[in-house]
């Protein structure tokens, strides 16, 4: 059989974006000489290098949403929220901090732990971990890998994914594992999106020092806490506002609802955190901040009564 006696007969179908992938899903062979055809496949081809990568599994059966690593992620969260308790009870007074500032300490230590190790962790894979990207197979949204952004980090331009950053270069480390487990209900972040990572990099650095700040000033009893919750939670809800905003314009197509941990563990319930508790310290700084504003009107009225 000659090369000129085959007729390749590909059907092509993208994945969905970002689509750095094509699919052939059968490869149709067909001999003149003996009028039968023969078929091979799947292939995966690449069109942005040109290069046939090896036979893999594009969409790996899915991980048990209680697998070992899912669990250990969720564990670390609580692990982090009961050191947050523990530092409360070492520099408060409970008989002279109001209930709602000992937890709004305890949200703000909390809020800081988890911006400077685990979104700490996200922005350092993202800027410092890469790997060849044929190496990938993460199955994370149907895809083999997230694709770098054109020219991230001075690079090459669209459609050079040669390497990929972020989480999904990260090997066996413990925190590009949890974000790869977080990425199975938000795709972008196993590797670099722009946006988030332009928001991560702000809430590291500045939401991480302003809820040390918080902490500093409610322990210390400072009325400065007040104006320092406010600006953070503003920063914070708008940082949310801006994660998602993108994707309930482009029809969420980055994010998987398909199941209840997905849906309302990862996605609605530890994202609605940051905008429900940062509402409630608005709610509690304003409180304070109106009634110096009433007591400073009373003494005054009294003082013209004089």
């Amino acid at each position: 059989m000659l090369l000129g006696d085959l007729q390749l007969k590909p059907e092509i179908t993208k994945f969905p974006p970002p689509h750095h992938l094509l699919e052939v899903k059968s490869l149709n062979i067909h001999n003149r000489n003996s009028g039968h055809n023969h078929l091979e496949g799947p292939l995966l081809i690449c069109p942005c290098v040109g290069k046939v990568p090896p036979k893999m599994s594009i969409n790996p059966p899915p991980p048990s949403l209680f697998d070992k690593t899912t669990l250990t992620s969720l564990a670390s969260t609580v692990a982090i929220l009961l050191a947050a308790l523990a530092i409360s009870r070492r520099v408060l007074d409970p008989h002279t901090t109001p209930a709602r500032l000992r937890a709004l300490f305890v949200w703000h230590a909390f809020d800081a732990l988890i911006h400077f190790i685990l979104e700490g962790s996200f922005v350092y894979h993202c800027l410092f971990s890469s790997t060849p990207a044929l190496q990938l197979n993460t199955g994370v949204g149907g895809m083999r890998y997230w694709p770098d952004p054109a020219m991230y980090l001075g690079g090459r331009g669209a459609g050079a994914t040669e390497h990929v950053h972020g989480a999904q270069a990260g090997g066996d480390n413990p925190l590009a594992k949890l974000w790869m487990v977080y990425a199975r209900a938000d795709y972008r972040w196993a590797g670099v999106d722009l946006t988030v990572l332009s928001i991560e990099i702000i809430t590291v650095l500045f939401a991480g020092c302003m809820a040390c700040l918080a902490c500093y000033d409610i322990a210390r009893k400072s009325p400065r806490a007040n104006l320092v919750m406010i600006l953070l939670a503003t920063a914070e809800i708008y940082g949310g506002y801006m994660t998602f905003m993108p994707e309930w314009l482009t029809g969420n197509h980055n994010l998987d609802t398909s199941n209840f941990m997905y849906k309302w563990i990862f996605l609605i319930f530890f994202n609605g955190l940051w905008v429900v508790v940062p509402l409630y310290a608005i709610y509690v700084a304003a409180d304070d901040i109106l009634d110096a504003f009433r007591v400073r009107a009373t003494a005054l009225g009294e003082k013209k009564a004089k």
